[in-house]
C-alpha cells in the first residue's frame, strides 16, 4: 500500500511564507518519515514575456535568468541548511518554465503525493505573482494542494 504523503513537492518562491511551508514539511519528514523534494522555479516564460514586449533586451533577460538561478540556488541551499540543522535529508530542484506549470508538471513526474505552498489561500485576492501562481497550481494540480500559513511551520519546525 502507498503511503499518503510518502512524497511531497514543496514549492519554494524565496518568500517568508514558502520558507515557512518548507519548516512545515520537514516536521512531516520527522513524523511520518515523508520525502520532500523542494523545488525552485526560474521562471523564464515571464522572462521570456518581457523580452517580447521589448522592455528586456537579450543581454538583459540572460543576466536576469542567471540571477533567478542564482537566487533560486541560495534559497534551497538555505533548505538544505534547515534540514541539516534537524539531522534531516532533503532533495532539491531547480526548474525552467513558468511557475505554475513547472511545479504541477513536476508534481506529476515525481508522483507526488501533495504539494505545499506557502502563503494563504485567500491571498489569489491579491492578483500579484506568486498568488497568480499558486492559484494556477491548486487548480491545475492531480494531487492535494496543501497551503500552510504563517506562522505554522515556523512553530512545527521549533519542536523537531
Amino acid at each position: 500500500m502507498k503511503k499518503m504523503l510518502g512524497t511531497v513537492l514543496v514549492a519554494i518562491n524565496g518568500s517568508d511564507a514558502s520558507i515557512c511551508a518548507f519548516k512545515y514539511a520537514l516536521a512531516l519528514r520527522k513524523a511520518i518519515g515523508t520525502r520532500i523534494v523542494a523545488c525552485y522555479v526560474v521562471d523564464t516564460a515571464t522572462i521570456r514575456q518581457l523580452a517580447l514586449s521589448r522592455i528586456f533586451v537579450p543581454e538583459e533577460s540572460e543576466e536576469y535568468e542567471r540571477n533567478l538561478e542564482n537566487s533560486g540556488q541560495r534559497y534551497l541551499n538555505f533548505c538544505i541548511e534547515l534540514a541539516h540543522q534537524k539531522e534531516l535529508s532533503i532533495e532539491t530542484v531547480i526548474r525552467r518554465g513558468s511557475v505554475s506549470g513547472e511545479i504541477v508538471k513536476f508534481s506529476i513526474e515525481l508522483g507526488a503525493d501533495a504539494i505545499i505552498l506557502g502563503g494563504n489561500p485567500a491571498d489569489v485576492l491579491y492578483r500579484d505573482a506568486l498568488a497568480d501562481a499558486n492559484y494556477e497550481i491548486l487548480k491545475n494540480a492531480r494531487c492535494p494542494v496543501f497551503f500552510i500559513k504563517p506562522p505554522l511551520g515556523e512553530e512545527f519546525y521549533k519542536t523537531l
